[in-house]
């Protein structure tokens, strides 16, 4: 009796311990608790002190070593600012101001955005006023690289962004080219479309942003409906408004048709919208309009006739297998002199790897070569606008055939450097003897000519000389047009040498022109670098299978004889 009372006893004064225990624990939590709400409830209050301190600090004019300029040039807003406050928030201003100047002009900005970015740099606060502002404070957020507000403004853009103004930040985002902005709102313009079709912000879209619209619809396997295609053409008939002839309306029309057609997989149109599409067979590309259907049955013909092979094929395998059970046991016996045979095969394999080893270091270096070669090459034309292609390079260097005039050559004139005059051209490139032009037009077609006599104003070299308007034809029996790049067709570079018997009208000098090749065609420019012929003409070799000065030869060079608008003139001579 005496131990079960003991027992009873100590295990009362140990319950009693156990409990005393979790009362401390819970006192001592609770204390913790107390501690961490007061730690956070401070550091709340010394956040709130330092930014009350920073605006004030922003405010107050005391301790300002910096001015920053902006708004209008001639009687600009100055704001006074503290030079290590900027350095430490703002790359922008951490480079800028190691130069140790004491204000820069900021004229792009205005006071209330100046204000704004302002704010967040001292104390990281920024106030948006409208949806219109977000796009230009995203813009300044870029400039300062100040990245974390950039995020977080573009976050708010794509917050921002509904049914009411996608287009608004759609035609702002131009500037910016933000991958995000454009396909968000790409998504709502897809969303709504029936709804949008015939607003005017949607014919306002550019060639470009209408491309990008269709392979962001491709992307993500939409169908196109057939109102999308008669948006097509609402939107190139009020293009091709400006336009004046009833011809160049429907070529214009033509291209940009073709230039949206060639981006669409067939299988996105359902196949009454397709049907539909044919009442624009005229400016839809041939290939285009071939009947889905008759594609779809030769597509299923042709996978049961492979099917057919397949099973044909694995039918044979299985024969063949049970045959190869059956020689296994011939093969086994076999198989100890292969071995042999085998170590024999390895050596001499072991020989063919290390020739070809040699082979491959042996082509590695060959390939190093052809690349320092071209490297050279590029070289030669590092400041041209316009070849930038090696192909296009090695074939000119082929053509002109002289190590000499590569070597010396130098670009003397082009329109991006010296404008589109004439007499500039005259002045700089006239007696300079070989003389390579070339010519780069607005719809990417490369092409031009060489002559070794250039253009002299020696009238002893003229033919045919009219003194009066001083100019005349002149002899080169080397002379050559070229076309580099040619957008009718796969066409590969090709060079078009004067014709026998045509040499002394290779050239033709005149002062109110600019570089001109040939006689009743050739390459003819205005005083103003504007088209007056281009084609091959009958003094220079036509391209093959083509009349001389029929539609095919002038539209061979430029893509048209006489229509067509410069982008780039380039002129080379030693």
């Amino acid at each position: 009796m005496d131990n079960n009372n003991n027992n009873n006893n100590q295990i009362e004064n140990e319950n009693q311990i156990e409990n005393q225990n979790e009362n401390e624990n819970q006192i001592e939590n609770a204390n913790q608790n107390e501690n961490a709400n007061e730690m956070k409830n401070l550091e709340k209050k010394v956040t709130k002190n330092l930014i009350e301190d920073y605006s004030n600090l922003l405010k107050e004019n005391s301790f300002k070593d910096f001015s920053i300029f902006v708004e209008n040039k001639s009687n600009p807003f100055e704001i006074k600012v503290h030079k290590s406050i900027l350095s430490s928030r703002s790359p922008f201003f951490n480079k800028f101001l190691r130069q140790e100047s004491l204000s820069i002009s900021l004229n792009q900005f205005n006071k209330k955005e100046m204000e704004s970015i302002l704010s967040y740099i001292y104390y990281g606060n920024i106030s948006f006023e409208n949806q219109e502002n977000l796009i230009q404070l995203l813009e300044i957020s870029i400039y300062f690289k100040l990245n974390l507000l950039k995020e977080f403004i573009q976050k708010k853009i794509l917050n921002s962004i509904n049914y009411s103004n996608f287009f608004l930040f759609l035609f702002q985002n131009r500037n910016l080219n933000s991958n995000e902005i454009e396909i968000k709102c790409f998504e709502l313009i897809n969303q709504n479309f029936s709804q949008i079709q015939n607003n005017e912000n949607l014919f306002n879209l550019t060639k470009e942003e209408i491309i990008k619209f269709i392979q962001f619809k491709q992307e993500k396997k939409e169908i196109f409906q057939f109102d999308f295609f008669q948006f097509l053409n609402n939107w190139i008939e009020k293009r091709n408004q400006r336009l004046k002839g009833k011809k160049e309306k429907e070529i214009e029309k033509k291209r940009l048709f073709h230039s949206f057609f060639s981006l669409f997989d067939k299988d996105s149109i359902p196949k009454q919208d397709f049907y539909k599409l044919k009442q624009f067979d005229f400016f839809l590309p041939k290939s285009f309009l071939k009947i889905k259907s008759k594609k779809r049955k030769l597509i299923i013909k042709k996978n049961i006739q492979n099917l057919k092979l397949e099973n044909e094929k694995k039918a044979k395998e299985i024969e063949n297998s049970i045959k190869e059970n059956q020689n296994l046991k011939l093969e086994n016996v076999k198989k100890q002199k292969d071995i042999q045979n085998l170590k024999s095969e390895n050596e001499k394999k072991d020989n063919i790897l290390k020739q070809k080893d040699k082979e491959i270091q042996n082509l590695k270096l060959s390939i190093k070569k052809s690349n320092q070669n071209e490297k050279k090459l590029l070289n030669i034309f590092s400041d041209s606008e316009i070849i930038k292609d090696i192909e296009y390079l090695k074939k000119l260097k082929e053509w002109i055939n002289d190590n000499e005039f590569f070597s010396k050559m130098k670009k003397g004139f082009s329109t991006k450097k010296d404008g589109f005059d004439c007499n500039k051209w005259h002045s700089i490139c006239d007696n300079k003897g070989k003389t390579l032009i070339i010519i780069k037009t607005k719809e990417n077609y490369i092409f031009g000519g060489f002559t070794q006599v250039g253009f002299t104003t020696d009238k002893s070299k003229w033919r045919n000389e009219d003194r009066k308007k001083v100019r005349g034809d002149i002899q080169d029996s080397n002379a050559f047009l070229f076309s580099l790049r040619n957008n009718k067709g796969n066409r590969k570079p090709e060079k078009f040498p004067i014709k026998q018997g045509q040499e002394q009208f290779a050239i033709y000098y005149s002062l109110d022109r600019g570089p001109c090749f040939g006689r009743s065609g050739g390459i003819w420019l205005n005083s103003d670098f504007s088209p007056f012929v281009t084609s091959c003409g009958y003094k220079y070799t036509n391209p093959k299978g083509i009349e001389p000065n029929s539609n095919a030869d002038q539209s061979y060079l430029a893509g048209s004889n006489n229509e067509w608008t410069v982008d780039e003139i380039e002129t080379y001579f030693i």
